[in-house]
């Protein structure tokens, strides 16, 4: 599970580094803007889902215990 949540990260910041390449690269030079930093940051967000439903899948299956302060008190 560790490994899945690192690589989901991984994959997040990826997304993040490559919006930014295409908001300062498109549209110079002449070149038609592209839609490729929209594409970007929504593989981002559908990243981020998928983190929060893994953490989620694993809570319920019993592979990650909760922490912290107990509820209703």
């Amino acid at each position: 599970m560790k490994y899945l949540v690192a690589l989901a990260f991984l994959a997040i910041l990826a997304s993040l580094g490559s919006a930014l390449f295409f908001m300062m690269n498109d549209g110079r030079n002449g070149k038609p803007k592209t839609s490729n930093m929209a594409r970007a940051l929504a593989l981002r967000v559908g990243f981020s889902i998928l983190v929060f439903v893994c953490i989620l899948i694993a809570w319920k299956l019993g592979y990650i215990q909760p922490t912290g302060i107990q509820a209703g008190k």
